[in-house]
């Protein structure tokens, strides 16, 4: 899957520095094609870039496309010691590193969070938000796999992490994923088994990438008890604060999302001005495998849609 990078982006992967709040650096896997006003891709949790590469080609005809893995994910860095709510911060350093006008984000699931949350610490940087399948009304870890995954003590996550025992199990990982997609897909027909092959690679090849899942998992899951606390976190920082994120934004929803059900959509879209929400027919949580053309379309007209030329960003 190396392979992908270099076909789907003339400079094939890079990589960018980004810093912790403990001052600690690590890097970030990206590729960019097109020129123009910049568009950043956010995925959503456990997948990583590959998961936009219907749209990548399509949008960087017009823009200056920009798809990133987070910490953890795809082919990033995958610190052990490491805060969920670390995310945030790395999409502003990612628009200060590579883009000099505002951007155009799109964002999945978790991705969406993280944008909201940027957009709402740096509100400079945001020309226009498409938001799909976002998780911003979370009452528990959306899958069975996760609530286990999320119980077990990452040491021995780390354990059979380091010694590599998925390798010799690969075939059986692929196929445990293959029928866990089930859950975010609208219908068995939309899994694949290039998708499958594509999304499970990081986490077979990648040294790092289950523990630092699983440590992932575990921090989601303590946001979302502090949620139910009301205590301190990111999701109700963002929840409480929706009103104030004015730049124009599109919420894409499915109609089949099993995660995050449609009434979640509604719900952000009364609580973000300036948005609007379209629905995704047959669609589940992962939009791209369910209706990557419903998305084309609806992002290209949202995008079309006349709107006040970007200024350049202040630093």
């Amino acid at each position: 899957m190396k392979n992908w990078w270099q076909i789907t982006f003339p400079e094939g992967q890079k990589t960018l520095p980004v810093r912790s709040p403990q001052g600690e650096v690590h890097h970030l896997a990206y590729g960019e094609r097109g020129q123009g006003q910049p568009l950043i891709f956010l995925h959503g949790i456990g997948s990583w870039s590959y998961s936009w590469r219907q749209l990548i080609p399509v949008l960087a005809e017009r823009f200056r496309v920009i798809a990133f893995d987070a910490t953890g994910h795809g082919f990033s860095d995958k610190p052990y010691q490491w805060k969920i709510t670390q995310l945030q911060q790395e999409l502003p350093q990612v628009i200060e590193a590579l883009c000099d006008e505002p951007v155009i984000a799109i964002a999945q699931s978790l991705g969406g969070l993280v944008t909201l949350s940027s957009a709402l610490d740096y509100p400079e940087y945001f020309d226009r938000l498409v938001l799909i399948n976002a998780a911003i009304f979370p009452e528990q870890l959306p899958s069975l796999g996760m609530r286990f995954l999320a119980n077990v003590p990452l040491r021995i996550v780390k354990e059979i992490d380091d010694a590599r025992l998925v390798k010799p199990l690969a075939p059986l990982v692929r196929e445990i994923v293959r029928f866990a997609r089930r859950d975010v897909v609208a219908h068995p027909g939309m899994i694949t088994y290039e998708d499958v092959y594509a999304l499970t690679y990081p986490f077979i090849e990648n040294p790092g990438a289950i523990a630092h899942f699983t440590q992932t998992l575990q921090q989601a899951a303590r946001e979302i008890d502090c949620l139910e606390k009301q205590e301190p976190n990111l999701i109700s920082y963002v929840q409480q604060h929706l009103h104030e994120i004015v730049c124009p934004s599109l919420i894409l929803w499915g109609d089949c999302d099993r995660w995050f059900p449609l009434h979640h959509g509604h719900r952000l879209q009364q609580n973000l001005p300036n948005s609007r929400l379209e629905i995704l027919e047959n669609c589940g949580h992962d939009a791209m495998a369910c209706a990557s053309k419903q998305i084309e379309n609806k992002v290209m007209t949202f995008l079309q849609e006349e709107a006040t030329p970007p200024a350049s960003l202040k630093r």
